[in-house]
């Protein structure tokens, strides 16, 4: 594991490109969003402490619609613009780590990648939330800790052992990534026979990858909360400032670290999963009796084996559990 988190870190720092891409994206919408936020924040506090009045009403309209119109904008440019730029970031993680080398113009040859084998940002939101689907009832399957601990649990352990099955949860943010950078290492012309593979070959392997993956997100939380307790000389300096000018510089303080979480912490994190499973899953091969257990412990596998005997095109959106398919959450 020490040496997958080494190769990752130099993998990382080969992408450098595509972190300060993704950093420097994040400090605009991060500026804009204090400014909006702000503004809103504002309006809150005329409602607040105002007179009364048909003014305040409208105010408080104001508010919920600007709010609303904000969390809206924001979710289309995650779904359609940033997952396009991350997913680029792993096809460049995915040939560093298979061919020991970087690709001139890693960015231009990361949005090529993206675009050539997922045609777009809609395809790559179907095989992403499918792929989603899989990894939780996977995980939810075996990954049972009190099923895995031979001897009776106190009660005091349950509250820790609850965290850490949420925290199995919140992997799989991270995990599907890992198959996204196997279906670039693949190359196969029928996307969801690939991604059926990358499936079948973490549930070999899933003890090592899952294991690493909860490691390193629990290390990426505690140094959030590291810097969090970092902040306490801050809230004394800014206790000073009028009430207005100390939400505004708060906004700041907090737009700054949820950058550098996102836009420097998160990245990392991605890299060290995606290597960990690509290196960890060239000694094995996709074979029939992995797939038969998968498709009986997740429906959600059975239609990726579906949609893999019959060729579906990507954008293919309908599903055997019916409905639209739910909105993943990016990974970073």
């Amino acid at each position: 594991m020490v040496l997958h988190f080494k190769e990752a870190t130099s993998v990382y720092r080969k992408t450098l490109p595509y972190v300060l891409l993704q950093f420097g994206i994040g400090v605009v919408f991060a500026l804009f969003g204090i400014i909006y936020l702000s503004l809103v924040a504002w309006l809150g506090a005329r409602f607040l402490w105002g007179d009364g009045g048909t003014s305040l009403l409208i105010v408080a309209l104001v508010m919920l619609i600007a709010l609303a119109s904000f969390a809206y904008v924001w979710r289309l440019i995650q779904r359609y613009a940033l997952y396009m730029v991350k997913t680029g970031h792993i096809a460049v993680i995915a040939h560093i780590v298979e061919e020991d080398e970087v690709p001139e113009n890693q960015i231009k040859y990361g949005v090529k990648q993206v675009g050539d084998y997922f045609e777009s940002a809609s395809a790559l939101w179907v095989v992403s939330e499918v792929i989603d689907a899989v990894l939780k009832q996977f995980n939810k399957a075996v990954a049972r800790i009190e099923e895995m601990i031979p001897v009776p649990i106190p009660q005091q352990l349950q509250t820790l052992i609850s965290i850490v099955q949420k925290s199995i949860v919140l992997a799989v943010r991270y995990l599907d990534n890992a198959i996204i950078a196997y279906m670039f290492v693949d190359r196969n012309e029928n996307r969801w026979q690939s991604a059926r593979d990358g499936l079948v070959l973490y549930a070999k392997t899933w003890k090592m990858v899952l294991g690493s993956t909860l490691l390193i997100v629990g290390g990426m939380y505690v140094l959030s909360f590291v810097l969090l307790t970092l902040l306490a000389p801050v809230s004394v300096a800014l206790d000073f400032l009028p009430t207005s000018l100390e939400m505004i510089s708060w906004s700041l303080v907090g737009g700054m670290v949820a950058v550098v979480h996102t836009g420097l912490v998160k990245p990392w994190v991605k890299t060290v999963v995606v290597t960990t499973f690509l290196i960890e899953q060239r000694d094995e091969t996709p074979d029939s009796e992995t797939t038969e257990w998968l498709e009986g412990h997740s429906e959600r596998f059975s239609e990726v084996v579906t949609k893999a005997e019959n060729n579906a095109p990507l954008g293919d959106e309908s599903s055997g559990s019916g409905g639209a398919p739910e909105t993943p959450e990016p990974a970073d």
